[in-house]
């Protein structure tokens, strides 16, 4: 890759990277459906529903709405190449199982064998809420009794997600499991470049990974909350009334950048900085999202990377299509940007949930895969349903477009820069700099 700047020794290289999402078994496809503007979401069948065990009357009910990011092939499991019996296989959180998968390819992604490389590999990562233990197991007393109910239990903990990495590909970095709620994944790559700038780990593996049971697919519309009426996410937009919950997991390698030029390693993008906060009490409650730490956030990620605001020219916005998360968002990026230039329009932003939903747990991990293969291919991807924007924004006064088509990405004679946010219900922030 070409060296647009003096490095300063605290860069990241993303060497590798895997994952799969609605619609898309890898990060191929993955990139193909957000080039053509493809929304993968599934329009869910009642009475399969219901077979499933879920009650009649609600999923029948006017406020139903039954959509749903699907992750096809969630069920499936190699167990033997990861020497597991299939009797312990079936005990395991599916979320667990899937990011151990992936975890593995992301790395045969990056052309590295970890029982050959001498350095030490780190595993940073979280998943969302476990409903497999007890509304799988727990419901089924013949799986129950051949597995073991200790076993079943020590299998669905989520802090064994990064662990079960380490020991199954016999990686001796730290394990971590990070939970953040929606900013999860994010997190866990921050705190991933941290240590490896620390020189705890030589390589380190960073993603997240959400699933949810098909029981509990499509979900009851309550006005004012965070999910929308008809199961489509229209971030930014006027009409933006929320978004939906969907399933995925993504995974990156990350090296320290001098480390991987020296190494020849094909260097996928390069985070020049990340930082991660809480917004406090500075809110009007515990769910909401806080502008004032959303500003701090990230002016504190472009300071630690080193680039002026107006260097930046795509922003991958935690963007659930909310009316309060998306002027508070704007706000915030606009307020953080003002720190550096007055221009207006000059940076795209869109969100992937407009895609695939919110993929909870790992949603951050998925907006920073899909800023870097933006950065890879020079090409924006669409927003999608982006009609009129959202008066409350302010956009003209602002940095900001909507990116509503998909459009090539010009350097102009300058590196493309891509900033990716994720903010958790809780207040834990993440932002980096690509």
């Amino acid at each position: 890759m070409t060296i647009e700047r003096e490095w300063s020794g605290l860069e990241i290289a993303i060497v590798g990277m895997a994952g799969r999402f609605p619609g898309a078994a890898d990060i191929a496809a993955f990139w193909r459906n957000l080039v053509d503007g493809v929304e993968s979401i599934r329009r869910l069948d009642v009475e399969p529903l219901i077979a499933l065990g879920r009650d009649g009357a609600e999923v029948r009910a006017p406020e139903f709405v039954p959509m749903h990011g699907v992750l096809d092939g969630h069920d499936l499991f190699d167990a033997e190449f990861f020497g597991y019996r299939p009797r312990e296989a079936e005990g395991i959180d599916p979320q667990q199982r899937l990011f151990l998968e992936v975890a593995w390819e992301a790395l045969e992604d990056a052309g590295y064998d970890p029982a050959r490389y001498a350095g030490l590999i780190g595993v940073f990562a979280g998943s969302s809420t476990d409903h497999y233990l007890y509304e799988q197991l727990h419901r089924n007393p013949a799986a129950l009794a051949r597995i073991g109910a200790f076993q079943a239990s020590f299998s669905n903990q989520p802090d064994h997600l990064a662990t079960r990495v380490c020991y199954k590909l016999n990686l001796s970095g730290p394990g971590v499991a990070v939970q953040s709620a929606c900013s999860t994944s994010l997190v866990a790559v921050h705190l991933a470049c941290q240590q490896l700038l620390t020189g705890a780990c030589d390589m380190a593996l960073a993603g997240g990974v959400s699933l949810t049971l098909p029981k509990f697919w499509g979900y009851r519309y309550e006005e004012g909350m965070i999910l929308s009426p008809d199961g489509h996410c229209r971030a930014f937009d006027a009409q933006a009334q929320g978004c939906l919950k969907g399933d995925g997991v993504g995974v990156v390698v990350l090296k320290r950048l001098a480390d991987a030029l020296a190494d020849g390693d094909h260097i996928e993008a390069v985070i020049l900085g990340s930082a991660s906060n809480n917004d406090g009490a500075a809110k009007v409650g515990y769910t909401a999202p806080g502008l004032d730490g959303q500003a701090r956030l990230i002016a504190t990620a472009h300071a630690l990377a080193g680039v002026k605001p107006d260097s930046i020219s795509y922003i991958e916005a935690h963007g659930t299509g909310t009316p309060l998360g998306d002027p508070i968002e704007i706000g915030a990026l606009t307020r953080a940007f003002r720190g550096g230039t007055q221009r207006t329009g000059f940076c795209g932003i869109g969100s992937v949930k407009t895609n695939i939903g919110h993929l909870d747990a790992a949603a951050g991990i998925t907006g920073l895969i899909k800023a870097t293969l933006a950065l890879k291919h020079a090409t924006l991807p669409a927003s999608l349903h982006f009609r009129a924007p959202n008066l409350q924004l302010d956009l003209p006064a602002t940095p900001f477009y909507v990116v509503d088509r998909t459009r090539p990405w010009p350097s102009d004679d300058a590196p493309r820069r891509a900033g990716v946010s994720s903010f958790g219900i809780g207040g834990t922030n993440a932002h980096a700099v690509l």
